[in-house]
């Protein structure tokens, strides 16, 4: 019995004997000495509860009064930083306040070793670190991106100036960095940091960054010259009377195409980082006092809450920003051409330009805007109006006409003439498809043809226009696999919906006219109508930025 009940005792915790004191006993520098026996301590915490000012009732009440106990992991946690701090002498302790901090170190040896660990060297080869001495005495590296900057700049102005032997004459107390900045760099473009972080940032973005040692802050230089696209004339936006540039895929020269047309002091430019990885730079453009600043501001966060690792592109951007993701019509203007993009500046209207997308984006958008094009400004008024009435014709024919031959020859023969009547019926014979399939077949065929030819080389672009030509007209002559009015019915749909200034706004009528495919082949015109009117009345409602969608007036 005597073996289990040591085991019992042993895994079986049991209360201190003395509970007066408050508080139990933790692992310290006095354990495995010899402790007083009990009645010693228990005499012992008499005494002391004598003179803090207790008598005998208040010590019977046992834990009522008892000190709260100190946690172990609290008290152990406590202890191993007293001792980190005992064991690290002063610069060690500022160097490791310093990396908690993210802050640039006065040790030039530490700020090395701690950018070659954070860009992986030397795993990572195209990471440069360039040391020498500032006028042959003071210690320096420089850092920059292989292939992203400007190798005559540093080779032939930077770096002779900066290891001539006499620059640091004139310095006197100045702080180094102070004095480089302003006396000895001759670089069109400098700034101060002081976080690792932000310098890491500048490197990845073209920048060369400078580390001087005994300071606390690095120089960022604009080197940046790594190859870029040259301004050429607009792929999907071409004009007979206007500018022949579009936008690239290099920012700083997308907004220096804007600035060439708005010379004015009121253009506002700023630069927000998206995308948590590669940092994408969005530049924000809007006329101060003609922009709405609930718009701006609203633009700003959307863009500065998009969380997600890697931004390529406008089109992800504009699909973080957008108001409804289940609307059909665009909630963003998108354009390639710097002209247009000023004209939505002055308008009062946001852009946002995206690094590494030769488009531009303006918001809030309307219904109306959606159809207008920048030749319309080059033009005589009657011609410019035209053109728009004649695009809101293209709308209506890409929306209206499929479902409408559908829904006439199914449930409204009566409809229609005679003569178009006994013609449709003759070549239906030949056509084993119910009207609906075959026309969502001749969709189908049609929108293959056009995904194809945007994809393909431009080398055997053309004769995949030609096979187009001989299947639609082989099926509008002999009927098989489309009659002859379908394929009428198509041609004219898909003529309107190339109407549209942009290839995308005319695309977003795809789901609708499935929609309306059904609805006509259920239910008739009667149901037609009455989807019409719904999408009339449901668009009305919408809001982009605060302003609503069917807005005429687009501002």
């Amino acid at each position: 019995m005597s073996i289990f009940t040591a085991m019992r005792k042993l895994f079986i915790y049991s209360e201190p004997k003395i509970h007066n004191l408050g508080f139990e006993l933790l692992e310290g520098d006095d354990e495995g000495a010899l402790q007083p026996p009990d009645q010693t301590r228990a005499n012992q915490a008499k005494q002391d509860a004598q003179n803090s000012g207790l008598n005998n009732n208040e010590m019977s009440k046992g834990n009522k009064n008892a000190i709260k106990p100190l946690g172990v992991s609290e008290w152990n946690k406590s202890r191993k930083g007293d001792g980190e701090n005992q064991k690290l002498n002063p610069s060690q302790t500022q160097n490791k306040n310093q990396a908690q901090n993210d802050t640039i170190s006065n040790d030039l040896s530490y700020s090395l070793n701690v950018l070659k660990e954070k860009f992986g060297l030397p795993k990572n080869e195209d990471i440069v670190f360039r040391k020498f001495k500032i006028g042959k005495k003071l210690d320096c590296f420089m850092i920059y991106v292989e292939g992203m900057i400007d190798k005559s700049s540093i080779n032939l102005s930077m770096l002779p100036t900066l290891m001539s032997k006499d620059i640091l004459e004139d310095m006197g107390k100045q702080s180094p960095v102070d004095f480089l900045i302003e006396t000895v760099i001759p670089v069109h473009n400098l700034k101060k940091e002081s976080l690792y972080g932000e310098c890491i940032k500048q490197v990845l973005s073209g920048a060369s960054v400078l580390f001087v040692e005994g300071c606390t802050e690095c120089i960022v230089m604009e080197t940046r010259g790594y190859e870029k696209r040259s301004v050429e004339s607009p792929k999907t936006e071409m004009v007979v009377m206007g500018a022949q540039e579009a936008f690239t895929e290099n920012l700083r020269t997308n907004l220096t195409l804007v600035r060439r047309i708005l010379k004015t002091q009121k253009l506002v430019t700023e630069l927000i980082p998206a995308g948590d990885i590669n940092n994408t730079m969005c530049a924000i453009l809007y006329l101060d006092g003609v922009a709405s600043p609930r718009v701006v501001q609203e633009v700003i966060k959307r863009i500065k809450s998009i969380k997600t690792d890697l931004i390529i592109g406008s089109g992800m951007v504009e699909q973080f920003i957008e108001d409804r993701p289940l609307m059909l019509f665009p909630q963003v203007l998108s354009t390639e051409r710097p002209d247009r993009t000023a004209s939505f500046i002055m308008d009062g209207q946001v852009v946002i330009i995206t690094e590494g997308a030769p488009f531009s984006m303006a918001v809030p958008v309307t219904f109306f805007r959606l159809l207008h094009t920048s030749e319309d400004s080059f033009t005589r008024w009657p011609f410019g109006t035209f053109l728009r009435l004649l695009r809101l014709f293209g709308l209506f024919c890409a929306t209206l006409l499929p479902g409408l031959y559908v829904a006439m020859v199914m449930f409204h023969p009566e409809m229609l003439p005679t003569e178009l009547l006994a013609s449709i019926v003759k070549s239906k014979e030949l056509v084993p498809f119910p009207t609906l399939l075959e026309v969502l077949i001749m969709e189908i065929a049609f929108e293959l043809i056009r995904e194809g030819g945007i994809r393909i080389p431009s080398i055997i672009g053309q004769t995949l226009g030609i096979v187009g030509a001989l299947i639609l007209g082989q099926a509008d002559s002999v009927g098989r696999p489309g009659k002859p009015h379908a394929c009428d019915n198509r041609f004219g749909h898909g003529i309107g919906k190339f109407r549209y200034p942009k290839l995308q706004h005319g695309s977003c009528y795809k789901n609708r006219e499935i929609l309306f495919y059904n609805c006509r082949r259920l239910f008739g015109l009667f149901w037609n109508s009455f989807c019409h009117i719904y999408f009339r009345v449901h668009y009305l409602q919408y809001e982009v930025f605060w302003y609503s969608f069917p807005d005429a007036c687009g501002t």
